[in-house]
């Protein structure tokens, strides 16, 4: 174990390069690793893959720098089962660049891509399921259908998940590594397991001792994290349980931005959105300060209603 805290600036510089394959934990905009994405788009990459189960806010936000200017930031494939934000609606930014043939697209179901993290966290180059046997996720994707071995019946092999990175979002680390997730847990032990490395934003920052005294509460191990960088509010305007809720307004207006280019729209809106929340500040500390202590202080206040209608 060693002292893996750094800012994100240098998390990011450091760990992710043009063309890496980036896995993004969190499930669709819970706990959206949104600062990290912030961060990425600051510094700038080209041809990156990336790979989630469901996702929303994240690829949403990378992508909406690759409309603005794909020669400072590009995606060239994603591997994945959903990208849109339920409540609010479809991913704009995924229907631009599809329709305009700008991505490679690999498409897999919920349970799959989460068998295919699983898969590369055991360190197996495949995994085998019954589950694209019962639709066309087969036919879209590089399943390969063999007879079993063993019972003589059709299987299907699906290709390990192994990115070059992961960046995750999670409510507690300390400062090896080890992380607490609360609430819907997705399938971010699995993604940060199987990823050469691993980029964790956490709520809080814990002594190892508080974070450990329940061992069974440790989600992800330090040994599958490479960098721990604390950032409260890390996924807003999407939902963290136990911390804070979804900002729908605000989550609202980016997508507006978005949405009327697919109808040929200009980028006006979303070049101002960029340039006054992400390019516009230095850090996700200085985004937090356009949000206004409020609004975060609502979202808070939501959250905790929320837990209190549920108990």
């Amino acid at each position: 174990m060693r002292d893996k805290r750094m800012t994100l600036k240098e998390a990011v510089s450091q760990f992710v390069k043009d063309g890496d394959n980036v896995g993004i934990a969190g499930f669709v905009n819970v706990r959206q690793p949104v600062a990290t994405c912030h961060e990425m788009v600051r510094q700038g990459f080209k041809d990156l893959t990336l790979s989630f189960q469901s996702a929303g806010l994240g690829p949403e936000i990378l992508a909406g720098a690759m409309i603005l200017d794909p020669n400072k930031f590009s995606v060239k494939r994603i591997e994945l089962a959903y990208w849109a934000h339920e409540a609010f609606g479809l991913s704009p930014a995924w229907r631009y660049l599809a329709e305009r043939g700008m991505l490679e697209i690999e498409d897999w179901s919920n349970y799959n891509m989460s068998a295919r993290f699983k898969a590369g966290a055991m360190g197996l180059p495949f995994i085998p399921t019954r589950s694209p046997l019962g639709g066309d996720i087969k036919n879209c994707s590089r399943t390969k259908i063999i007879d079993c071995p063993f019972t003589e019946r059709p299987i299907g092999l699906l290709p390990a998940s192994n990115p070059d990175v992961a960046i995750v979002h999670v409510q507690a680390a300390d400062k090896y590594g080890n992380c607490i997730i609360r609430g819907t847990d997705c399938t971010c032990a699995e993604i940060a397991m199987a990823s050469a490395h691993t980029i964790v934003t956490c709520e809080q920052l814990v002594s190892h001792e508080l974070l450990t005294s329940n061992p069974k509460d440790v989600m992800i191990p330090f040994a599958a994290v490479d960098a721990v960088v604390e950032v409260p509010y890390g996924a807003y305007p999407g939902a963290c349980r136990r911390h804070y809720w979804f900002d729908g307004d605000h989550t609202r207006k980016f997508l507006a931005c978005i949405a009327p280019m697919c109808k040929g729209g200009a980028p006006d809106a979303l070049q101002a959105y960029y340039d006054e929340y992400i390019y516009g500040v230095e850090n996700f500390g200085e985004f937090l300060q356009k949000i206004g202590v409020n609004q975060l202080l609502a979202v808070k206040a939501a959250e905790a209603h929320h837990c209190e209608r549920l108990a």
